[in-house]
């Protein structure tokens, strides 16, 4: 498998950076690792196969192949295996120094908390998606989410900008999710027409 790093994350990075907290970039790094090995076991249990991991802003992106011709049902266990890491490193987490042990809780949650989010494309927006999916396999289904999801983000983005005005963390996330929204909902009309021509898939 292979493992890449967008630049809006190193971007990310070099903000943290530049306020001297070298100790926070390694954990987040760490912490982000861990949760894309949740999901790279999930879709080897689910029989997937992983070309490639991309370390982006909020997390992780995996990229399946053939991931349209798996069932609902692997995609979600695969969303849900970051989460579950994620958990699994936070309990882990609280027998440490306190030190380290606050630190790493601190980062876990903010990733937990941003990746449950029901917002295509993290963890909880997947989960939510695909379930609906699962329940009506209908691609305006699938258009529709992205769009809600769209100005979901757009509101909180605005609320949260305006509570932290000075955060370029925030401002960076905020750029890739868009981008990441924007790009699928353009997507989307491949994503229907593979629909049509598998109406048979499993659940």
């Amino acid at each position: 498998m292979k493992i890449t790093i967008h630049p809006l994350f190193l971007l990310l990075l070099l903000s943290i950076i530049l306020y001297g907290d070298i100790a926070l970039y390694s954990v987040i790094i760490a912490s982000l690792l861990f949760h894309e090995l949740g999901h790279y076991i999930a879709a080897k249990m689910v029989g997937a196969d992983i070309e490639q991991c991309k370390i982006v802003p909020y997390g992780g992106e995996m990229t399946i192949k053939n991931e349209m011709l798996l069932s609902y049902n692997q995609l979600i266990i695969i969303a849900l295996g970051g989460p579950l890491a994620t958990c699994i490193g936070i309990f882990a987490s609280v027998p440490l120094p306190d030190l380290l042990s606050s630190r790493l809780i601190e980062v876990q949650l903010f990733i937990l908390a941003i990746n449950l989010l029901p917002i295509w494309p993290l963890d909880g927006g997947r989960i939510f998606c695909y379930s609906l999916l699962k329940w009506r396999p209908f691609s305006k289904i699938f258009e529709f989410y992205l769009t809600a999801s769209f100005y979901l983000l757009t509101v909180i983005i605005i609320v949260l900008l305006y509570l932290l005005p000075h955060s370029l963390s925030l401002a960076i996330i905020s750029l890739f999710l868009w981008s990441k929204v924007i790009g699928d909902w353009r997507a989307r009309k491949y994503r229907s027409a593979f629909e049509k021509i598998v109406m048979n898939r499993l659940t």
